[in-house]
């Protein structure tokens, strides 16, 4: 099996309604690009600093594939992107980012996330970022986690106050081409416990896992 020489394929976050891991065939990497192509954003608004969508929806699906592939690909313990696939129902509807670099030594990660727009508002962005924050905080031994939203993205602005985080200051980025302002949010170990409120489940964190994520028996 896969999962005996890339033991993160082992891995479950579950929350109350939602199944987090990678993808085990490549059906649901289809089934995922589908989504995204479907829609993921307002066509007004770009809440990408890289505008994977901005190229219609066969280029946004093709983007969902090569993205999965590329993280995965390209895997290193000390600089690392886990690309969870969120499943509700046992469908994927998106995507939660978690990436640590020398995750052993900063005690950080930072999370991304998007899903698919007819899933959006019933509060399962909010679900799938706390499942991540629990995986980093009680099973890796993170000490903050880092995010960031543009500042017209109300939602993914609310879902970061919500699970506590605190402003971190802004960054100007150019998108499109044109200069953006972007939101950047902290959480720290503390501010997570007084905000904890999803029940979150993590199966097939072992060592070996640890060993893919850059951490050691001594550093867990």
């Amino acid at each position: 099996m896969l999962a005996d020489h890339l033991p993160i394929y082992r891995l479950r976050l579950r929350t109350e309604r939602l199944e987090l891991r990678l993808p085990e065939n490549f059906d649901e990497i289809a089934e995922l690009a589908d989504t995204a192509a479907a829609g993921v954003h307002d066509p007004g608004f770009m809440p990408f600093g890289i505008p994977w969508t901005a190229d219609g929806p066969k280029t946004t699906a093709r983007n969902v594939a090569i993205y999965y592939h590329h993280v995965i690909g390209r895997w290193d313990a000390r600089a690392w992107t886990l690309p969870f696939y969120v499943f509700l129902e046992g469908r994927p509807i998106g995507v939660q980012d978690i990436k640590g670099v020398e995750l052993d030594v900063t005690r950080e990660v930072a999370t991304g996330s998007w899903i698919g727009r007819a899933h959006q508002g019933k509060g399962i962005g909010k679900e799938m970022r706390a499942a991540v924050l629990h995986f980093a905080f009680a099973e890796l031994g993170a000490d903050y986690a880092t995010s960031s939203s543009y500042d017209a993205n109300a939602a993914s602005a609310g879902v970061s106050r919500s699970l506590g985080y605190r402003d971190d200051g802004i960054r100007l980025p150019v998108v499109q081409g044109v200069r953006r302002t972007e939101l950047r949010w902290r959480l720290s170990r503390d501010d997570w416990e007084a905000h904890r409120k999803h029940e979150v489940v993590v199966e097939g964190l072992d060592d070996d896992v640890k060993d893919m994520l850059g951490l050691t028996k001594e550093t867990s």
